[in-house]
């Protein structure tokens, strides 16, 4: 009698599961739909974490130096040239006209005929609190020559020389970055850069200019000029050489290891392993636009940037991105498993659920501050399949069940973890567990007959 009368009972709650099976679909779409409220705050969370990460990397970078841009050295020669007063006759007028004397100015510049700058860059971890930048410290040598042809300012007929000085350019950045002010060899003579004084020399270089006069300059007058000095500069996160020479070289080593060559020029060859990287630029003049390269236009550099190997805040980013699939693949297998194992769950089960697993990214982002992003992950998915597991235990009275939705789940973190570690083929990966987890509910539902199910006839 009390088998019959517990058959009837669950019969009765099977058949108002039939009949509220459109309202419950309703339902749980509408509650998908909320649950993306907390996974955008989730998201903003993550969002405010990166910009103070930034700032705190600017903060830095206007205590110390920002990323640096290293251009020239360049050869330049102003010169001036005089047209004296003519008299010609001006036909409209029938008169003898005088045009007055012009001084004509002029700048000539001079790439090296060769640079080669060798040296090292050390990375120094700057923190603030949990976050940090990375200063780099150059210590290269800069050495080459300039060919100065003698036929470099033109003198057109009718006019005459005046005068003219010349001067080696060179410009980076930010300033602040210069350990020291370095002697500058030039053909034997020790010099210094100084920041420029007079407007003869037009400001074609981006950044802050430098430059070493060098005096009075000859007409008619083939020179070679060879420089040398020591390049110790300091800069954040990235630095960026402009071959403006005809033939450029540029050979780095650095203790980090997690280099990304960009620019315009990747390295001829480099190698990266447990103790950093060694990378080895040759530019040609046939290669790079002297015009953009003075001027830091589109680009005309290369690049290395000193990168952290795992970005916590991107990928925390991309990670909540996947939390709507992880609500709607763990809402959907709920209410399939309704329909097959007979065992209703009520609206306010599945909100539990779905509330832990969008807490999971707010636990991601949170440990990945202080642990490596594969332990963080570890952790908050361990931490919350566990929570599901012990209440859905309780919810369907057994734990095989809960244990077989909790697998479940450890799968589907195991996917997002793996397309996290990827970039170029997330998209696919994504597309296939998609794909699979389509597959999966419509093989486990080929044989169900929906129509019975509304018309309780199963």
């Amino acid at each position: 009698m009390e088998t019959h009368s517990a058959n009837a009972t669950n019969l009765e709650k099977f058949r108002n599961l039939r009949s509220s099976l459109t309202a419950k679909f309703v339902g749980v779409l509408f509650l998908t739909l909320l649950l993306m409220i907390p996974l955008g705050l989730v998201e903003d969370q993550v969002s405010s974490r990166a910009w103070y990460q930034d700032q705190v990397t600017e903060d830095i970078a206007s205590a110390a130096a920002s990323s640096q841009t290293v251009i020239g050295p360049v050869l330049a020669v102003h010169y001036r040239t005089k047209t004296p007063e003519r008299s010609y006759y001006d036909s409209k007028s029938g008169t003898i006209a005088t045009e007055a004397a012009k001084v004509n100015e002029r700048v000539v510049y001079i790439p090296a005929k060769r640079l080669t700058i060798r040296g090292n860059a050390g990375v120094e971890l700057r923190k603030r609190g949990i976050y940090q930048a990375r200063l780099f410290h150059l210590d290269a040598e800069a050495e080459g020559m300039f060919e100065a042809p003698a036929d470099m300012i033109k003198i057109t007929d009718g006019s005459e020389f005046m005068d003219a000085r010349a001067a080696i350019l060179f410009s980076v950045s930010d300033l602040r970055g210069f350990a020291s002010d370095p002697d500058v060899l030039v053909n034997g003579r020790t010099l210094h850069f100084r920041t420029p004084n007079d407007k003869r020399f037009e400001a074609v270089m981006s950044g802050s200019r430098l430059e070493i006069n060098l005096g009075a300059w000859l007409p008619d007058q083939a020179r070679n000029i060879a420089f040398s000095f020591p390049l110790k500069l300091t800069g954040t996160e990235a630095l960026a050489i402009a071959p403006t020479a005809e033939n450029n070289i540029v050979a780095l080593t650095s203790d980090w290891k997690h280099p990304s060559f960009g620019g315009r020029f990747l390295p001829r060859k480099h190698e990266i392993n447990a103790a950093g990287f060694t990378s080895e630029w040759e530019i040609s003049q046939l290669s790079r636009n002297l015009d953009h390269a003075l001027d830091n236009q589109r680009g005309e550099a290369l690049t290395i940037r000193f990168i952290e190997p795992v970005n916590i805040y991107l990928q925390a980013e991309r990670a909540v991105k996947y939390g709507s699939l992880f609500i709607v693949l763990t809402f959907a297998a709920f209410f399939i498993g309704e329909a097959l194992r007979r065992r209703p769950m009520h609206i306010m089960q599945y909100a539990l659920v779905g509330l832990s697993l969008s807490i999971f990214f707010l636990l991601l982002i949170a440990l990945s501050e202080h642990l490596p992003f594969a332990w963080a992950y570890l952790a908050g998915a361990v931490a919350c399949i566990g929570l599901i597991v012990i209440y859905l235990a309780g919810v369907f009275g057994s734990s095989r069940i809960a244990a077989s939705f909790g697998g479940g789940l450890a799968a589907l973190y195991g996917t997002l973890y793996a397309i996290l570690q990827l970039e170029d083929t997330a998209l696919l990966m994504g597309s296939l567990l998609l794909f699979a987890a389509l597959a999966a509910i419509m093989l486990s539902t080929r044989h169900f007959d929906w129509y019975q199910l509304k018309q309780g006839k199963i």
